[in-house]
């Protein structure tokens, strides 16, 4: 039996494999949200977690480079509060 993977399941492997950002948008009360993760991590900053519907990807770029983790990581730890 064969079990080299032909070209076409690679293919489709690898297509599948790319990492499409993931969608985040904000539920609840962000105030209170925000105040958690300052309290957390502080070296947030207010300016960091201004959030202004439409601009979620904006604000998530500011807490990624503060924090210096990933887009997964930060979306998780703000979901996780």
């Amino acid at each position: 039996m064969n079990t080299t993977p032909n070209k076409p399941v690679e293919a489709v492997k690898a297509a599948t494999d790319t990492k499409i950002p993931e969608a985040f948008k904000v539920t609840g009360d962000w105030g209170s949200q925000a105040k958690k993760l300052k309290d957390k991590y502080s070296e947030l900053t207010d300016a960091d977690l201004v959030f202004e519907t439409g601009k979620e990807n904006e604000m998530l770029t500011r807490v990624e480079a503060r924090l210096h983790k990933n887009r997964a990581e930060v979306i998780g730890i703000i979901r996780n509060g």
